[in-house]
């Protein structure tokens, strides 16, 4: 599994990045985290509010920081 955070260096992309890393952490899920900045990366995925959080090439949510369990609602679904 690819999770990818997309966004700057902002308070919000680094928060949303520490909950992802930590679901994955606690759950023990078997998954590759990359960190995204490339703004023509991003816009090529559609996004338009940052941060988004993208599972194996799919956005599944853009422009928040998540919560614990709704990121393990993503992975697991």
């Amino acid at each position: 599994m690819k999770i990818e955070i997309l966004g700057s260096n902002c308070k919000k992309c680094k928060k949303l990045e520490e909950v992802v890393r930590k679901v994955i952490e606690d759950n023990n899920i078997e998954a590759e985290v990359e960190k995204v900045t490339d703004m023509k990366i991003i816009v090529e995925y559609g996004v338009m509010s940052i941060p988004a959080l993208v599972i194996d090439g799919k956005v599944r949510s853009t422009g928040k920081v998540l919560k614990e369990k709704q990121v393990l609602d993503f992975i697991q679904g």
